[in-house]
């Protein structure tokens, strides 16, 4: 059994070849494998057909993973603010999940709402969600234990914001009771709400930025909250974020721009056609141990094997459960996955 937990997210898009490439030497990598995604229904079942073709990616890795002991997850999206909201509502997408672990031989469950209390990212959502959370990760808990068969233990998990937020609008003392573990998205850490270049998934602070996020703020705020740092995963990014149209300066880093940072190339094209190419240089902050580049106008963040490695160091320092990415079908390289094994299980 392998010391660390490495999960990767895997999607089946409609129509696109290029997902679900894991091969064998990735199986042997993996720990864990989350199906991108099921989504929830008005009557709190779950659907997955909406997003992507969940069945026939779950079905390949059954295929691939062989006999090697690789959890394969489905993770769910959706309302997950109705679904809280009563005991009954609870209860039906808990029978839900039962259902679909079973119906798909599935290692267990992982939900996806983001975010609890927050409306922006469109979902419904309400100040009771606090303590719905609670609830609902009670009941599907104690559902799955009651289902599981006897020797077997069905995964329940959550991904959560990598931001002290999060933590102020759940309870996650007790929420984390119910979980084998958290998988803190810290990527993102600037996005399209920010109108100013950085690093998005940043192990540490960086001086002069006046966004304090990054991955081991998380950790410390979630361990303050009451999570043990062996039930945390820090997250890493296989994609970039980029803002355009930045002034030639401080080689564009921390500059205002226009408009929030978009999504970047991914990790493929970044080593084929910008990664000190065409005009992008490659910078490294050593005090946030984050790469960037910049192009005298455009500036990228992303995640790199130096700034990975940097993050394993980090998770065995301060015995962090893990790491886990978004997603894999963004490195084709398979350098990154490469790194994270080779740093926390050899």
């Amino acid at each position: 059994m392998k010391d660390k937990i490495i999960l990767g997210y895997a999607l089946e898009e409609h129509g696109n070849p290029l997902t679900c490439n894991i091969t064998q030497e990735d199986f042997d990598r993996l720990t864990h494998i989350n199906v991108a995604f099921g989504k929830i229904t008005e009557n709190q079942e779950i659907d997955t057909q909406i997003v992507g073709d969940a069945e026939k990616l779950i079905e390949k890795l059954h295929a691939g993973r062989g006999d090697r002991d690789v959890k394969i997850v489905l993770s769910l999206i959706g309302e997950f603010s109705k679904a809280a909201q009563s005991e009954e509502n609870r209860k039906k997408l808990a029978d839900s999940c039962v259902d679909v672990i079973r119906r798909l031989n599935l290692d267990g469950i992982d939900f996806d709402w983001e975010f609890p209390c927050v409306p922006s990212n469109g979902l419904q959502a309400s100040p009771d969600d606090k303590q719905n959370f609670t609830a609902l990760c009670k009941t599907v808990r104690e559902t799955l234990d009651a289902n599981q068969p006897q020797g077997v233990h069905w995964l329940f998990t959550i991904a959560a914001a990598g931001d002290k937020f999060y933590t102020d609008f759940t309870e996650m003392d007790k929420v984390q009771t119910y979980l084998d573990y958290v998988a803190l998205m810290t990527y993102d850490l600037k996005c399209g709400f920010h109108a100013i270049t950085g690093h998005h998934t940043n192990l540490y602070l960086s001086t002069g930025d006046i966004i304090r996020s990054s991955c081991d703020t998380a950790v410390k705020a979630f361990v303050e909250a009451g999570v043990p740092a062996e039930k945390l995963l820090i997250g890493a990014a296989f994609y970039s974020r980029k803002w355009d149209n930045i002034p030639d300066r401080c080689n564009g880093y921390l500059q205002l721009a226009k408009s929030g940072g978009g999504y970047g190339p991914d990790y493929t094209d970044l080593v084929q056609n910008y990664i000190n190419k065409n005009g992008y240089n490659r910078h490294w902050d050593d005090e946030a141990k984050a790469p960037y580049l910049f192009n005298g106008s455009t500036f990228i963040s992303y995640d790199d094997v130096q700034s990975i490695a940097a993050k394993c160091d980090y998770i065995k320092e301060n015995h962090v459960g893990g790491i886990f990415y978004w997603q894999h079908s963004y490195d084709l390289t398979g350098t990154l996955l490469e790194v994270m094994d080779e740093k926390l299980n050899k």
